[in-house]
């Protein structure tokens, strides 16, 4: 049957209305007698789609309906918090140059003493971090599960991963080792002033020195970093003490070695916490409350003389905190460091020495700790190796200098010149000048887009740039151009073919 040409585009045009109708009806319910029965399709466009033809847009959208709805409010679109997430930052350029300022003088340092540095993924084994019951640390992780199925977490401290990696090389690593490293770190705990749950760690640590000359080049070397940012030693003082000493008093007590660790984690909270809070954790490690109270009057000893009263007369932990003092004073760090019994860390691993820096007004927190920790490598299944370190938080050392007004100012970016033409037509000109004076060494801000004079030097005094290189047309007839050095005022010609030499001098004049 010969169908007209008027008749089939009536007859699209009859299906393409029932399809779209049929988007908006209802389904309809089906009953138990109707399982097993495919009902007949009520649209041919339906038809078309099951035997592989295109399918009507209305009936494949399923969201039609609300995206011709009229309510307004389903539409709505929820504003953005523009805050990061609780507890972290974000890096404005100005916070970048601050970041990057101090970076470099841990690096400095860090280079000065001879150390290399390594790093790991911020992304570790949950394992690695829940080693010992009770450390804070293990309550703290940002932990979760992956989508292969493994638990892992975020590293709140580094240390951990540089004990893996150097298990990784099954003693291929020549020793002594002596590395540092600026990781991020992640735990989620209580924000006050100098802490978040981000930071980024300045860690200097010492493997395979099994003496205590590796704490004495770590003290000395956390001493120069003080120093180099304006720091004294009226500021900034470093409490030192050994967990042999905690060990030869829990000894006396009749305390099993097993448990030196975990006590030593429990008095750490002490600082925080009062005895009643942890009574129920010193039970389940079998100690009575009498031990403790004897171990924490111990702890009150503030000299190495007064803690020789009451230590057995072969003390190891006196010899050798003796012996770091003498130590302390060759690198002439005598006045920085001092005896303080109270000072135990809380990290499970500790075995010696242990150490912590601290704000002598006693506004901020800790500032840095660290401390010998011989026996971590065995809780992962390696062998016995020596080991100190230290970590240095980013947060609470900025607070610090803030607090003594001596961090520097980051809020210009320090160009050494911005360049900028007078008029549209020279501003070839301008990008060849600009490409002389970097590839001279110089930093250059080229300005991009129609300017007048005055925005110029407001944005170059803004940035804290040295100098505003003028690209004008009387000057540039002459083959020159205007250079005006914005610390002193002056305002001088200089030859465009003479530039490289002009930068190098300004470069010797500003060092």
């Amino acid at each position: 049957m010969k169908i007209s040409c008027t008749a089939m585009f009536t007859l699209l045009l009859q299906l393409r209305r029932a399809s779209v109708a049929s988007a908006f009806q209802q389904p309809a319910r089906i009953s138990a007698r109707n399982v097993g029965h495919r009902s007949i399709p009520s649209s041919s466009s339906i038809l078309l789609a099951e035997g592989g033809g295109r399918s009507s847009a209305a009936v494949a959208d399923k969201d039609l309906l609300n995206k011709t709805s009229s309510d307004k409010q389903s539409n709505k679109k929820v504003a953005l918090d523009t805050n990061p997430p609780k507890g972290t930052r974000d890096f404005y350029p100005a916070d970048m140059r601050l970041q990057s300022w101090l970076f470099n003088q841990w690096r400095e340092v860090a280079a000065t003493y001879g150390f290399s540095e390594y790093d790991a993924p911020v992304l570790e084994s949950e394992s690695l971090y829940t080693r010992k019951a009770g450390e804070e640390v293990t309550q703290q992780l940002y932990n979760f599960e992956d989508k292969g199925g493994r638990n892992v977490a975020l590293r709140p401290e580094m240390t951990p991963s540089l004990a893996r990696m150097v298990m990784a090389k099954k003693g291929g690593l020549p020793l002594p080792l002596k590395w540092y490293s600026i990781p991020q770190c992640w735990r989620y705990e209580r924000m006050t002033r100098g802490r978040r749950r981000e930071h980024y760690q300045w860690n200097m640590d010492i493997w395979g020195v099994d003496g205590i000359e590796a704490e004495a080049e770590l003290l000395s070397a956390m001493v120069m970093f003080f120093k180099n940012v304006g720091l004294t030693a009226d500021d900034v003082g470093i409490k030192v003490n050994s967990r042999n000493v905690i060990g030869e008093v829990l000894t006396e007590l009749g305390v099993p070695e097993e448990k030196f660790a975990a006590t030593c984690v429990l008095v750490d909270k002490l600082e925080k916490v009062p005895l009643d809070a942890i009574q129920g954790e010193l039970e389940e490690l079998g100690l009575e409350r009498s031990m403790i109270e004897k171990l924490t009057d111990v702890l009150t000893n503030t000299s190495i003389e007064s803690i020789s009263a009451v230590l057995p007369d072969d003390s190891k932990a006196v010899k050798e905190l003796t012996k770091l003092f003498d130590l302390c004073n060759a690198y002439g760090i005598g006045d920085w460091v001092m005896f303080d019994a109270s000072v135990v860390r809380g990290l499970a691993y500790y075995t010696g020495v242990v150490f912590e820096a601290f704000d002598r007004k006693g506004v901020l927190r800790a500032v840095a700790g660290g401390g010998r920790y011989d026996k971590l490598l065995e809780t992962f299944g390696g062998d016995p190796t020596p080991a100190a370190g230290f970590g240095f938080g980013d947060a609470v050392i900025v607070e610090l200098l803030k607090e003594r007004n001596v961090l520097p100012s980051f809020e210009g970016s320090g160009f050494d010149s911005v360049v900028f033409a007078m008029s549209e037509d020279l501003y070839g000109v301008a990008i060849e000048v600009a490409s002389k004076l970097r590839a001279a060494g110089q930093t250059v801000d080229l300005i991009l887009e129609k300017k007048k004079p005055k925005w110029v030097f407001k944005h170059a005094s803004r940035n804290e740039a040295k100098y505003c290189v003028i690209v004008a047309g009387n000057e540039y007839e002459n083959g020159e151009v205007s250079v005006k050095d914005l610390s002193a005022g002056e305002q001088k010609a200089v030859k465009i073919d003479a530039l490289e030499d002009w930068a190098t001098e300004a470069r010797s004049t500003n060092n």
